[in-house]
């Protein structure tokens, strides 16, 4: 306390106003909040890009995590005693609602929610994500970073440890998810980490680091497989008043689960309609022979579902998709360029790279932006060959929903205008708040919204194919939501929710049936991609019809990224503050 109350009178003293008196004391908090919470939880300031605690794992047990929400509650206390919101700018006021409704949060899940008693995957991230991010992603030298690597590899048995003594009784779905994924991980400490590492003169020791914790891990997939998995009887569906406490605070949009569910549905229909209207236009040239079938409920589902998969023929082989993938970001990023719809960051940071086989299985792609606290790190645009256990139905099921047609609007939503350039201007805005503390709906929401805004500005020169594919896309986020709300807050059964997916959103089988088990493990997630696309949308459209014909696309993008990855409900106010429409509100 007694240096920041020098740091003060400096302030003072140089003369500069109470405002940016408070917000350097909010700024110089926040920082003191991180490093407390990095210091508990390395792993995480890792995936951060903050380097200075590589070396060490968390502390898992009961009494170290007690600690995490101790530390949290303390700074939501001192929050108002330290910073006074009144004297803010009205950006660093934003900053401020944003800090204490993180903090808010982190603490009403932490009372509801013990992930480390009942859900098994939270150890993944420690056992060999943790040692993943630094081999892949850091910044750092890389015999740094295998020294670092080598230390934490170390400590994996200590996590184990503490997962067999935490876990209690977990969901049945999120122990079966975590046996696949320990699996994953013995076959990354048996072959993958040494291929990551690379060309290091301490190969020696990282084998031996890696060979010394496979026993320890052998063990515990027998652990999860014949003591837990017998005795998984723990329930997954969080319930009505959770599930709408938790999507309040995960979206901070000012929007009820039931609005969000109501929107959904309306929005659900909408689309269906608009995939019909674009596969009745392609069938003759889908199929010239055939009479279109007639317009009714059934008649329309069938044009819908033949024409798709009259599209889905062109697709990919395990040896051509990564290529594929980045002949659609070479040929998004060309159109990009010759536009004026997004600026694209420089340098480019992002690498598409083949999925590592400990990650597959769960995911066609991912996209792993650069953390915003290392500056110098890049970011992965992962894609994945399915694993080679599956058999041959299942391996044409999965070329033929990720066929090339949709390998493009993946590209758009994954890296470029989506979430690669979105995170790249988020890193650099100036606000460490905003850096570290980004909406997810927001985050989600803007790549959502540039799969339709693209084509409506000329990508694809008109192809109805590709038309109907990203509204194929962007249904499944509708249904996503749909889904989310009835697994949660009603009693939906398995045979209904894939009924939902397979037969009125015309996704395959194997995608339909990982995302159930999605839905039963992530309660509120799946509804951010829905919800922010919803909230981005709209925005767009009240802005243009304000400016009108002095409305430009391009400058408005700029206006929503130079905000950093804020909560919605701040979005208008920055957005038209920059655009000048009328002064920003304040908050």
């Amino acid at each position: 306390m007694k240096s920041l109350v020098a740091s003060t009178l400096i302030f003072l003293s140089a003369g500069l106003s109470s405002a940016q008196t408070a917000n350097a004391m909010l700024a110089t908090f926040f920082r003191e909040h991180l490093d407390a919470s990095f210091q508990l939880r390395p792993a995480h300031a890792t995936s951060l890009g903050e380097h200075r605690y590589d070396d060490r794992l968390d502390d898992l047990t009961p009494t170290a995590r007690a600690r995490w929400t101790a530390q949290t509650r303390a700074a939501l206390a001192a929050l108002p005693q330290r910073v006074n919101r009144a004297e803010l700018t009205r950006a660093d006021q934003m900053d401020y609602d944003i800090f204490e409704h993180d903090l808010q949060k982190k603490i009403w899940l932490a009372e509801n929610f013990d992930f480390f008693v009942t859900d098994p995957r939270v150890y993944s991230q420690y056992i060999s994500g943790a040692v993943y991010d630094l081999l892949a992603q850091s910044s750092l030298p890389r015999e740094v970073n295998v020294a670092n690597a080598i230390a934490r590899i170390r400590q994996v048995p200590t996590v184990i440890a503490a997962a067999r003594m935490n876990l209690q009784n977990p969901p049945r779905v999120c122990v079966e998810t975590a046996i696949q994924q320990n699996q994953g991980a013995i076959s990354f400490y048996e072959k993958d980490v040494v291929e990551i590492a690379g060309d290091t003169r301490q190969l020696a020791a990282l084998k031996a680091a890696a060979a010394g914790i496979l026993p320890a891990l052998k063990d515990y997939q027998q652990f999860l497989a014949q003591e837990l998995l017998p005795r998984a009887n723990g329930e997954w569906r969080i319930g009505k008043e959770k599930f709408a406490r938790k999507l309040e605070l995960e979206l901070d949009a000012d929007l009820t689960a039931d609005q969000v569910h109501a929107d959904a549905q309306a929005e659900f229909q909408r689309v269906r309609n608009d995939m019909y209207v674009i596969a009745r236009q392609l069938w003759s040239g889908c199929y010239p022979r055939a009479a279109l079938p007639p317009d009714d409920a059934a008649g329309r589902r069938t044009t819908v579902e033949r024409v798709l998969q009259h599209i889905a023929l062109d697709r990919s082989t395990s040896a051509t998709i990564v290529d594929d993938v980045r002949d659609a970001v070479e040929h998004v990023k060309k159109f990009l360029t010759g536009s004026d719809l997004v600026r694209l960051p420089q340098p480019d940071l992002c690498r598409v790279i083949e999925m590592p086989g400990f990650q597959r299985g769960n995911s066609t792609a991912y996209m792993k932006s650069p953390p915003p606290l290392d500056t110098n790190a890049v970011g992965f645009y992962a894609v994945s060959q399915p694993p080679q256990d599956w058999d041959a139905p299942r391996m044409q099921s999965y070329f033929a929903e990720y066929n090339r047609s949709m390998l493009r609007i993946l590209t758009i939503h994954e890296a470029y205008p989506g979430h690669y350039v979105q995170m790249e201007y988020a890193n650099r805005n100036p606000s460490l708040i905003r850096k570290v503390l980004g909406s997810g709906a927001f985050i989600e929401g803007w790549a959502v919204y540039t799969e339709q805004m693209m084509l409506d500005q000329g990508y694809g020169e008109g192809d109805l194919a590709l038309r109907l594919t990203q509204l194929k896309f962007y249904l499944r986020a509708v249904a996503n939501a749909i889904l989310d709300h009835r697994m949660h807050c009603e009693t939906l059964t398995d045979e209904e929710a894939m009924d939902l997916l397979v037969n009125q959103s015309f996704q395959a089988e194997g995608e339909a049936r990982l995302k159930v088990i999605r839905a039963k493990q992530s309660a509120v997630q799946l509804s951010t991609y829905f919800a922010g696309r919803m909230g981005h949308y709209r925005l767009r459209q009240q802005v243009e019809r304000e400016l009108g014909d002095a409305f430009d696309l391009g400058r408005y993008h700029a206006a929503v990224l130079a905000s950093g990855s804020i909560p919605l409900k701040f979005l208008p106010a920055l957005v038209r503050g920059q655009l000048g429409l009328r002064e920003a509100p304040t908050p």
